[in-house]
C-alpha cells in the first residue's frame, strides 16, 4: 500500500489555533466551525471499562441512533486517546453492525474538530491582508511559497486556499476504516495510524514484509487518533498526488454545494496500490454504510469529552 505524504511542516499545522471573527462561505461552513469554543475548551474525563458503560454514555449524550440518521446531526465533542487492546482482541466477536457503528460514532467527533481547526486557519487565510506575516506563515506551511520572503498576491491567495478546506466525514470515515482495519491494525494499536501514512525518517513503524526498493520506509505513528487524522488531512491538504481532489474540492466550494466525500474519493487512485479497485472501494464503504449524508454532520455545543478506557 503506498501513500504518498509530505513531513516538512507537519508538526507545525497540527500545532497551528487560528482564530479570527467569523466569515461563512456556506451552511456546510457554518455547521463546522459555529461550536469551535466549546470543542477547543478542557476536556472532561470519563472513564469506560466495557461496551454496555459505552453505549450508556451514547444514550446520555443523546448520540444515539436516532439521532446519529437525524438530519440535523449534532454529535457531541467526543475523544479518545488510543485504541484500547481489548478492542483489537474482542472487536472480532462482535456482530459486524455494532463494531461498525462504535467505529464511526468516535472517529466522527475527531474528524470535525480536525475539520474546525482547518476551518479556523481558512479564515485567516481569506481575511489576511496580502502583506500579513500570519498569511506568508500559512502558505510556507501547506507549501505554497517556499520561504517568508515570498510576496503572497491574489493568485497565491487562491492556491492556498484551495488547500485550506475540510475532508468531508464521509470519506475520512471511510478511509479510516479501510486502512486501519476498523481500528484493529497492528499500526492503529501501536501508533494510533489510522490512515497508513508513510515515514521515510526512519522513526515510522516498520511492516512485517519491507520492500526495499522503496527505502528506507514506516507507517507514520501519532501521539493521539486526533492527531492521526489531522495528519491525514494535512497530506491530503498539501500533496501533489492528491491534486485533483482539492481542485474538484475547489469547485464544490465555489458552486456553494455540500463537499462531496463520495465525489471526493473519484480522485484518491495515487493514495493506494490498487487504484481505480480502491476508489470502488471506498465508493461502496460511503454508500452501503449510508455516510454520505454525515458530509452536513456539526459538532453539538457541549465540552469536550475525553474517554478513558481499559487497555
Amino acid at each position: 500500500m503506498f501513500k504518498h505524504i509530505t513531513y516538512t511542516t507537519l508538526a507545525t499545522i497540527i500545532g497551528v489555533s487560528l482564530s479570527l471573527t467569523a466569515c461563512s462561505e456556506s451552511n456546510q461552513t457554518d455547521n463546522v466551525i459555529a461550536n469551535s469554543e466549546q470543542c477547543t475548551s478542557a476536556p472532561k474525563q470519563v472513564s469506560v471499562k466495557s461496551l454496555d458503560e459505552l453505549n450508556a454514555l451514547f444514550t446520555e449524550l443523546n448520540y444515539t441512533e436516532k439521532n446519529w440518521n437525524d438530519s440535523t446531526r449534532d454529535i457531541p465533542c467526543l475523544m479518545f486517546k488510543k485504541v484500547s487492546s481489548k478492542w483489537v482482541k474482542n472487536s472480532p466477536d462482535l456482530p459486524v453492525e455494532t463494531k461498525k457503528t462504535i467505529f464511526f460514532r468516535l472517529m466522527s467527533p475527531l474528524i470535525l474538530m480536525a475539520n474546525e481547526e482547518i476551518l479556523q486557519q481558512r479564515k485567516v487565510a481569506i481575511k489576511a491582508p496580502l502583506g500579513s506575516k500570519a498569511l506568508r506563515e500559512l502558505a510556507l506551511n501547506y507549501a505554497v511559497i517556499k520561504d517568508l520572503e515570498t510576496p503572497i498576491s491574489e493568485q497565491l491567495r487562491s492556491e492556498l486556499l484551495s488547500r485550506i478546506d475540510i475532508v468531508p466525514v464521509s470519506l475520512a470515515l471511510a478511509q479510516a476504516a479501510e486502512e486501519s482495519g476498523w481500528g484493529t491494525s497492528r499500526f492503529a494499536l501501536e501508533g494510533n495510524a489510522f490512515f497508513g501514512q508513510w515515514d521515510f525518517s526512519g522513526n515510522g513503524m516498520k511492516p512485517k514484509q519491507q520492500r526495499e526498493h522503496l527505502g528506507n520506509y514506516g507507517v507514520a505513528k501519532f501521539d493521539s487518533p486526533l492527531a492521526s487524522v489531522k495528519g491525514y488531512m494535512f497530506n491530503i491538504n498539501t500533496n501533489k498526488a492528491y491534486a485533483n481532489l482539492r481542485s474538484l474540492r475547489a469547485e464544490m466550494r465555489d458552486g456553494e454545494s455540500v463537499i462531496s466525500g463520495y465525489e471526493l474519493a473519484s480522485t484518491l487512485d495515487k493514495y493506494s496500490e490498487r487504484g481505480e479497485a480502491y476508489i470502488k472501494g471506498l465508493r461502496r464503504m460511503i454508500r452501503v454504510n449510508k455516510l454520505q449524508p454525515l458530509d452536513e454532520m456539526k459538532l453539538d455545543n457541549r465540552q469536550v469529552i475525553a474517554l478513558k478506557t481499559s487497555k
